[in-house]
């Protein structure tokens, strides 16, 4: 299986995508074909795509954890890596009670009282 997620791919490539890549939101792109057809595709995609593009693929691999992740330019999530394992990160957001405004519209923590 293999999953590509980008900011925006070039019209040439999201047409050979379509040919074994089913697209069920904009610029993300989802198949289940073989590992060898995956790994063509991801090259396909690398190396066609400019950095611009924003891209993150996963791709099933049959060695643990079961998963590659690869990215090229910059995508909105990136990735690191805990414990030889691939992970994404998200921008932080505090939850809104744990933040107070104060009147220079600075933002800062607050203790959370029990």
């Amino acid at each position: 299986m293999i999953v590509i997620i980008a900011n925006h791919i070039p019209d040439a490539v999201r047409g050979k995508l379509k040919l074994w890549f089913i697209e069920p939101k904009p610029n993300v792109f989802v198949s289940g074909v073989k590992d060898s057809v995956a790994m063509k595709a991801a090259d396909l995609v690398m190396s066609y795509c400019p950095e611009s593009s924003g891209l993150l693929i996963f791709r099933s691999t049959p060695q643990p954890p079961g998963f590659i992740i690869q990215a090229k330019g910059s995508p909105t999530k990136s990735i690191t890596t805990l414990s030889g394992l691939q992970l994404i990160r998200d921008k932080f957001h505090p939850p809104l009670d744990k933040i107070s405004t104060t009147e220079d519209t600075q933002t800062h923590w607050k203790p959370v009282e029990n």
